[in-house]
């Protein structure tokens, strides 16, 4: 009896086993190269031990290939990803060759059911419906719309000033919490220009609207879960869908949308924000209040998230650098105004907080890879002339992260030089033509919001520049390192920084 319990233990590890390697000669098969998988881990063994970023982990196979191969076969736990490592090829997926890659990938994760207030988000929708919606919404972004709502930002800078001096009165000596800061000011910004709703977010009383933008980004035990499954099992995603969002979130937003828009067709404001344009765009075209909610969410979480994390990440460069830093107040209080402000001009056109900026993103930048489906079907031809041929929701995957700290297009990638990004250097524009740099993605698919994003983000900066003296605070670390588990880029252990008051 007990050798019978023991064979068929063994035969179920056998089959288990068998079940975790069964495809892991997908990528031999088509003669592409590529680091040894195994099983429960594939590729990336970060994925599962979360010990660290699995973002090391794709740079380590970027590092070992690059020089040799365009692309290199992986596996996402047990799902096979094509790896791109060439500008060239990069180039292709972005723009070239973008109708043979113009769905991203996250729109296998989520669908209207699961996701109804972001089901109509340009970035998730798929074949002609993104193209059709970015149509309708770009206008309602236009640089005239983002100046018209400057005051805005304006008024919350002035905010986030007075809120910084209160708690430089209150903290101890931890230092204050640099990735806090920037989220109640990008929050209070959004929900104001897009809302026209004030979220207190820099009170010592905010409202709940805070703290549920603060939460939207936690990603739950439920859909953790979830995408380990998938990533065993990718098949599940065709009939079942975990929430990204939880419940809770969802109800919130769908709420105080509701509320937000119910407000302003009984004020019959002429404001020229984004809400008017919506309401303007669903009398045009007879939305559902659904699509009007959806579309809502869309400029909502365009500016919140990522720009907090960019406006972090740049006060942490800054704090490690402080001569970059006296040069970036040197340059914002030669350009304030006879009200000692600073004109949408400034900030809209290349300047030095653009460099430092720029350069933050390429150390820790918040979308760390992206991830694009065959939409229809290709051939790729690798550097050693085998040939490719990619199927309709093939994957393909590009680390942003392994570019941006590649010292062939950035020397000295561990420093940080903001003068990589001068004008007389070329500027971003040099390294986006390179397809060595995409903070924002590239080609037709470009985010919609970054114009939104880099004025209320270089306005926070240059806030806080001219206004405080910034020093790392010991909590922090120095040495640039991701954390293991951030759905974003961000620092391990989190920035914490000490503000010193200028007189």
């Amino acid at each position: 009896m007990i050798l019978v319990t023991l064979g068929l233990i063994g035969l179920l590890f056998g089959l288990v086993y068998l079940f975790l390697v069964w495809n892991f000669d997908y990528w031999k098969k088509k003669g592409i190269k590529g680091p040894k998988p195994t099983a429960v881990y594939g590729s990336l063994p970060s994925l599962i031990t979360q010990k660290r970023h699995f973002s090391y982990d794709l740079k380590e196979i970027y590092d070992q290939y690059h020089k040799d191969e365009d692309f290199v076969g992986v596996y996402s736990i047990r799902t096979p990803e094509l790896l791109i490592l060439s500008p060239e090829f990069i180039h292709k997926v972005f723009v070239s060759g973008f109708k043979n890659f113009h769905d991203n990938e996250a729109a296998t994760w989520m669908d209207e059911k699961s996701e109804a207030l972001i089901s109509n988000n340009p970035f998730i929708l798929r074949g002609e419906k993104w193209k059709e919606l970015r149509a309708e919404i770009t206008p309602g972004i236009t640089i005239n719309r983002i100046k018209a709502v400057y005051p805005v930002t304006q008024e919350v800078c002035g905010k986030l000033t007075k809120y910084i001096k209160n708690r430089c009165s209150k903290t101890d000596i931890n230092g204050i919490d640099a990735k806090e800061i920037s989220l109640r000011f990008t929050s209070e910004v959004v929900t104001d220009a897009v809302l026209g709703v004030k979220a207190e977010s820099l009170s010592d009383n905010p409202t709940p609207i805070f703290e549920m933008t603060n939460k939207l980004f936690e990603l739950s035990t439920v859909f953790t879960t979830y995408s380990i499954i998938a990533g065993f099992w990718p098949t599940i995603k065709k009939f079942y869908k975990a929430k990204f969002f939880t419940k809770e979130s969802e109800d919130f937003f769908a709420d105080i949308l509701e509320k937000s828009v119910a407000m302003r067709r009984s004020e019959k404001s002429d404001r020229m924000d984004f809400m008017n344009y919506v309401l303007q765009m669903q009398e045009r075209k007879q939305c559902k209040n659904s699509q009007l909610l959806s579309h809502m969410m869309t400029f909502i979480l365009d500016g919140f998230e990522t720009s907090a994390q960019v406006i972090t990440a740049t006060l942490y460069q800054l704090a490690k650098n402080p001569v970059e830093q006296e040069k970036l107040r040197n340059e914002i209080f030669s350009n304030l105004n006879k009200n000692g402000e600073l004109e949408f001009e400034y900030l809209e056109g290349p300047s030095y907080v653009d460099q430092c900026l720029y350069e933050s993103i390429r150390i820790i930048p918040p979308v760390l890879s992206f991830k694009k489906l065959c939409t229809e079907p290709c051939e790729l031809t690798n550097r050693n002339g085998v040939k490719l041929q990619l199927n309709r929701d093939d994957i393909v995957l590009i680390s942003a992260y392994a570019l941006y700290n590649d010292p062939q297009y950035f020397p000295n990638p561990e420093k940080f030089i903001p003068a990589r990004f001068s004008e007389e250097n070329g500027g971003v524009k040099k390294y986006r033509d390179m397809s060595v740099f995409f903070p924002f993605g590239d080609g037709p698919r470009i985010c919609l919001g970054m114009k939104f994003a880099l004025i209320q983000t270089k306005a926070a900066i240059a806030e806080i520049v001219r206004n405080f003296n910034i020093k790392l605070n010991p909590r922090t670390n120095k040495d640039n390192k991701l954390k293991a588990n951030a759905f974003l880029g961000e620092l391990d252990g989190g920035v914490w920084l000490d503000f010193e008051e200028r007189k």
